[in-house]
């Protein structure tokens, strides 16, 4: 028999979509969230870092209905546009001709699956409710309430944890016997900035790009907003030469920015404002197992696999949390009992999967995207693509144009970076890199690397 009342404790993105998944399954749904209601509430930049939709995000919208509601916030960026200190500009698609990543604020985002939500007749949105505890033998989940200064305790069939990196869901299963649990800080952080558009409205650059300033230790990407601003953030160390620790000064701040990315400075008249007055950020990275308790507590986005910016893919793969468990719950009708363990089983080596990705991702965009060997690899790799695309789809195009599993995309990008590495070993591989020698050298490693 189907369960009727479910609590999803998070309204953020994942916890509003899946808001929308359980209306549509006739669960009655209650959300609770520890913020105001961020729908009255003007969007304000400071700490989001823009979103980056791709496929596997608009899989998981297009399940609830909602693609083209958010289509209609979501600007196309086909590439990625790398600016060199010296102005040189060096253009990489992303993937096949169409193929595009989508930037979108996370703010507005929210804010838009939020509304979707709460058109539906059987979901309540509660705010000012921070969760304390949930009693797992009784499923009651226990919030206080910020308004009214009170304890406040309801049980339901089922608990969703989308309540983020520090989820109180999650920890609360940290203190069960055998419960596998971690967290990481990356030594970098980061700080939000501004282009705003011309008087006129219009993007100061190229909006049909994600634009990098890769530079080696650090790096600034920008991505473009609706309104014609485009949202740049700084990815750096918090400590070392070039570091937030070395930037406490309004002149160290324009020093820096002059020296390292002079052309983007004359389109930033904000610049040091913005700087001093958002906040310094820091990247967690956290690991669970299991993601779910018998049949009634189950974790999902951030709170089950919290993973740094640098693929885009934190939100793709909690939206794609809301596309396997629906799909599992279409499976196996509605029994929790054989669902949560089965979501467990096969999303915790995706998880931990798009970990190791975004990892390794963050070394190319602040450092090989600069080095030319790397940027002929790229051309090699697309040509081959093109001609035998049955047999090469690259990494990216794995991870952002197709919904190949992570890990199996991971695992793919691994054979094929050593076929890379013996085709860049070629002598004179930058005259010959689209020769028929050298697509016949790599057919023949395909065959060897099976």
């Amino acid at each position: 028999m189907k369960s009727k009342k479910v609590a999803i404790v998070g309204a953020g993105l994942v916890g509003s979509l899946w808001a929308v998944y359980m209306a549509k399954r006739g669960y009655q749904v209650k959300v609770f969230d520890r913020r105001p209601d961020i729908r009255k509430l003007k969007i304000v930049q400071g700490k989001s870092i823009n979103l980056a939709l791709s496929d596997r995000g608009w899989k998981g919208l297009e399940g609830a209905g909602l693609a083209d509601v958010i289509r209609k916030v979501a600007i196309p960026m086909h590439g990625r546009m790398m600016h060199a200190v010296d102005g040189t500009l060096t253009y990489q698609p992303y993937g096949k001709e169409g193929q595009a990543i989508y930037s979108v604020s996370r703010g507005l985002l929210n804010q838009t699956l939020m509304q979707c939500a709460s058109e539906h007749d059987n979901v309540q949105l509660v705010f000012r409710h921070r969760c304390k505890d949930v009693d797992l033998e009784s499923n009651t989940a226990i919030f206080y309430d910020e308004e009214k200064g009170e304890e406040v305790r309801e049980s339901f069939d089922q608990v969703f944890g989308t309540d983020g990196a520090f989820s109180a869901i999650r920890t609360r299963l940290t203190r069960l016997d055998r419960y596998d649990y971690s967290q990481t800080y990356l030594d970098h952080g980061y700080k939000e900035l501004e282009i705003p558009p011309h008087a006129d409205g219009t993007h100061q650059l190229n909006s049909d790009c994600l634009h990098i300033w890769p530079r080696g230790e650090f790096m600034m990407i920008a991505l473009p907003n609706v309104d014609g601003s485009f949202t740049c953030t700084l990815f750096i160390p918090f400590e070392g030469e070039h570091s937030l620790a070395n930037l406490k000064t309004p002149e160290a701040v324009k020093a820096f920015f002059l020296e390292h990315f002079p052309d983007a400075v004359p389109m930033m008249p904000e610049l040091v404002d913005d700087f001093f007055a958002n906040p310094d950020a820091s990247l967690i990275m956290t690991k669970c197992y299991p993601w779910h308790y018998k049949n009634s507590i189950c974790l999902m986005g951030d709170a089950a696999h919290a993973i740094v910016p640098f693929y885009g893919q934190g939100m793709n793969a909690g939206f794609e949390d809301c596309t396997y468990l629906n799909e599992l719950l279409n499976q196996y009708a509605d029994d929790f009992n054989r669902v949560l363990p089965e979501y467990t089983r096969i999303r915790k080596p995706a998880g931990d999967a798009i970990l190791e990705l975004a990892l390794n991702n963050y070394i190319e965009m602040r450092d090989k995207t600069a080095d030319k060997e790397f940027l002929l690899q790229k051309k090699i790799e697309n040509r081959f693509s093109e001609r035998h695309p049955h047999l090469w789809k690259s990494l990216y195009e794995q991870v952002s144009f197709s919904h190949t599993p992570y890990q199996e995309a991971l695992h793919n990008g691994h054979r094929q970076q050593k076929i890379m590495d013996r085709i860049m070993e070629v002598e004179g591989i930058e005259a010959i890199w689209d020769s028929d020698e050298i697509e016949k050298k790599m057919l023949h490693l395909l065959e060897i690397h099976k």
